[in-house]
């Protein structure tokens, strides 16, 4: 499954809208939206994940570490609806305390 990534900002928040299965194979794409993101001095961050059905630890290190650079920045990064398999991952991982997590 392939990785469509949108972002829209609007009163101060960025919404990025990510679809597909995030893995090893298209991590870095996540990795470099966030990156601009950050660089361009989003500060506060919505990172939805309703519609991505799969994700690995190398997509939660992606979150993590922009997670960090967003607070490092003064911002806060959250992640919205993230569907039940997705949820368990980021429990299991003990990653939940990194970033805000609106589970509706």
């Amino acid at each position: 499954m392939s990785l469509t990534i949108e972002t829209k900002t609007a009163d101060n928040l960025t919404s990025v809208n990510v679809a597909g299965e995030v893995d090893v194979s298209n991590a870095s794409e996540l990795s470099a939206v966030l990156a601009e993101l950050i660089e361009q001095g989003a500060k506060s961050i919505d990172v939805s994940l309703a519609s991505v059905p799969y994700i690995d630890s190398t997509g939660i290190g992606v979150l993590v570490g922009a997670a960090h650079k967003v607070s490092e920045a003064g911002g806060e990064m959250t992640l919205s609806k993230p569907q039940p398999n997705v949820l368990r991952v980021l429990t299991l991982l003990g990653v939940g305390t990194e970033f805000h997590v609106q589970e509706s």
